[in-house]
């Protein structure tokens, strides 16, 4: 394999991550020891832990200063230009894909196993003051955190607030924006987004018909 072949393979991985498990043994010689060595200089500059068999891009940027630890569980992705700052909490099958940003606030954000994060979405665990008595950039921040349950599909260019859980199974369709929890099983659409129905072969919703 030429030089020039194998950096397009690395960028074509860096926006397409999921194709990493996929790799021909030929190629995974390569490409196992180039991702050890991206995770590990993470780990030296960052507050940043990686599980097994994970990706990262090199154009990802992940910021996590002590005490706003980063931690991607096994088998996870990000994608390239990706922003991520902890506290940031990743379980195991979990895909950020490009241009997502991530940021965990105080409280932080956690994500649960096998979901899927699209391109350009957006989750911010914090939020300003509005009080008209003074400057936006002076306002107090707070921040009370966001849970993405399992298995959770969170759609192109959706934006979650903080504050919100988004319940196990739940899909948020693209450019939603999220301002309120999310049932599990629910698909949910639109500014703000509303319940437009369930995943089909969803179990009934409790306290629902039998």
């Amino acid at each position: 394999m030429s030089d020039s072949y194998r950096e397009q393979h690395k960028l074509r991985l860096a926006y397409m991550p999921w194709l990493y498990p996929r790799l021909k043994p030929r190629h995974r010689a390569w490409a196992e020891p180039w991702q050890k060595k991206v995770q590990e200089e993470l780990e030296r500059l960052e507050t940043v832990r990686f599980g097994g068999h994970c990706f990262v891009a090199p154009q990802a940027r992940l910021f996590a200063e002590p005490g706003r630890d980063i931690r991607v569980g096994d088998h996870s992705h990000i994608a390239a230009d990706t922003v991520l700052h902890g506290p940031i909490r990743l379980g195991a099958h979990v895909s950020i894909n490009h241009h997502a940003t991530l940021e965990g606030g105080a409280a932080g954000i956690e994500i649960g196993d096998h979901s899927r994060i699209a391109a350009y979405a957006t989750l911010y665990a914090f939020n300003h003051g509005r009080e008209a008595g003074g400057l936006i950039r002076e306002q107090p921040v707070t921040s009370r955190g966001i849970r993405i349950g399992r298995d959770v599909w969170l759609g192109a260019r959706c934006g979650i607030v903080d504050g919100v859980t988004v319940g196990d199974h739940a899909v948020v369709a693209m450019g939603a924006v999220v301002t309120r929890d999310v049932p599990p099983w629910s698909v949910v659409a639109g500014n703000p987004a509303r319940p437009i129905g369930r995943r089909p072969g969803a179990p009934p919703e409790e306290g629902g018909e039998r």
